[in-house]
């Protein structure tokens, strides 16, 4: 089923949205949220609250690419269930990955306003713009989507330390670039 029929079906309030989205994205919101989380129940658990939090923005939300959209939510639902979980045992992988993004960007448990992380996140998609595209690719899926050093050596065909220099680099860009553009670090 296409995008726009399913968006219609939430419009409409029919819970076949539901089915449908699970159909086509199930899996998708799944990877996504694995990438941040370790536990197979903690995953679907934030696979249904994905569900449940698409069905409680659509209406009055209307999104433009419903894969982004829901992408964004499980994102999100994983990231706070991840927070939760860190009173216990965490994802040692999904550590390291916040470890290395934390040399870049200020953190959010700051005095940041929701406007100066705004002109942050604009900034830094600006600044992928700027790199070449293995560059911005790598970044994105190692630092959006949290996928392991391993996994993308594996996508990208090249080796693991060739894979970890790429990304220290784009981050110490990243961080030049940042400070350039007046954003403290």
């Amino acid at each position: 089923m296409e995008d726009e029929n399913i968006v219609d079906l939430y419009l409409q309030r029919s819970g076949q949205a539901i089915l449908e989205t699970k159909k086509k994205y199930g899996a998708y919101c799944r990877v996504v949220a694995r990438n941040v989380l370790s536990n197979r129940l903690d995953i679907e658990e934030c696979e249904n609250d994905t569900y449940l939090a698409a069905w409680n923005t659509i209406p009055p939300t209307i999104p433009r690419k419903l894969s982004v959209f829901l992408g964004r939510i499980t994102r999100n639902i994983a990231l706070d269930k991840h927070s939760y979980n860190t009173a216990k045992k965490r994802n040692r992988e999904f550590e390291v990955i916040l470890a290395e993004l934390e040399e870049c960007i200020a953190s959010i448990h700051t005095v940041e306003t929701e406007y100066e992380a705004g002109e942050t996140a604009n900034y830094i998609n600006q600044f992928l713009y700027t790199i070449d595209e293995q560059s911005r690719n790598l970044f994105i899926k190692r630092y959006w989507y949290s996928n392991s050093i391993e996994e993308l050596s594996r996508q990208f065909n090249m080796s693991s330390s060739k894979v970890k220099s790429i990304l220290f680099r784009t981050r110490n860009k990243l961080r030049f670039y940042l400070e350039r553009e007046g954003i403290n670090i």
